[in-house]
């Protein structure tokens, strides 16, 4: 009896990591798959296509969060595909899809604001600086700095937080304080599973370094 028992409990066990071991699987294709889509949509895909493949990808990620909702990971990229759309539609229109990446940033944090090296606090911080304040939106230039110093006390090599540091600082006019930043995100370190990502946004900062040595030389 007792080593049908020890069986039975083991079988149990050796279940339910397989079961988990499924489970993560499943996760980390289905995030991958957002992430590559998301690279092609936002970098490659002209204007007009944009706005299908955004709006697949809507889907996906909107099912991400639906399948795996006590995953930040999930939380984050659907918020990036949200804000991202936001960027590319433009306008009044966008606000509402701001508010729902917004609101995905948030519930991310709840769950692990370490997620993703503190992903969450990086887009939220660009999220805050980008959108309109009040009373036409939630925009708040103090929340976007508090956000992205938490992101980078997280990871302090991450190209992404230091490129949006960059901008942060460009906004306030700050050249110098820009330029530390963007020299970081050239120095960051390749992501083994963003190269595509990667690479584009190197692009991001060598043009907008290009933008801050000219004021540099104009002031």
């Amino acid at each position: 009896m007792k080593i049908i028992t020890l069986c039975t409990i083991l079988y149990c066990f050796v279940g339910n990591v397989y079961a988990n071991s499924v489970t993560q699987s499943n996760f980390d294709n289905a995030l991958i798959t957002i992430q590559e889509r998301w690279v092609d949509a936002n970098y490659v895909k002209t204007k007009k296509a944009q706005k299908l493949d955004f709006t697949e990808l809507q889907q996906q990620s909107a099912k991400l969060v639906a399948e795996f909702p006590n995953y930040a990971e999930a939380w984050i990229w659907h918020g990036i595909v949200q804000s991202s759309f936001a960027g590319a539609k433009g306008g009044l229109g966008a606000l509402s899809l701001a508010d729902d990446a917004k609101s995905a940033f948030e519930k991310a944090l709840s769950i692990d604001e370490t997620a993703l090296q503190g992903s969450a606090h990086t887009s939220l911080g660009i999220l805050y600086l980008k959108v309109p304040g009040w009373p036409l939106s939630f925009g708040d230039e103090d929340k976007s700095e508090e956000h992205l110093k938490a992101a980078v006390k997280m990871n302090p090599k991450g190209i992404d937080i230091h490129y949006f540091l960059a901008e942060f600082y460009l906004e306030q006019d700050e050249y110098v304080k820009a330029k530390e930043h963007l020299l970081l995100a050239q120095a960051a370190p390749q992501r083994p599973n963003r190269v595509s990502a990667d690479k584009f946004r190197q692009q991001e900062v060598l043009g907008l370094l290009n933008q801050v040595n000219k004021s540099l030389a104009s002031h």
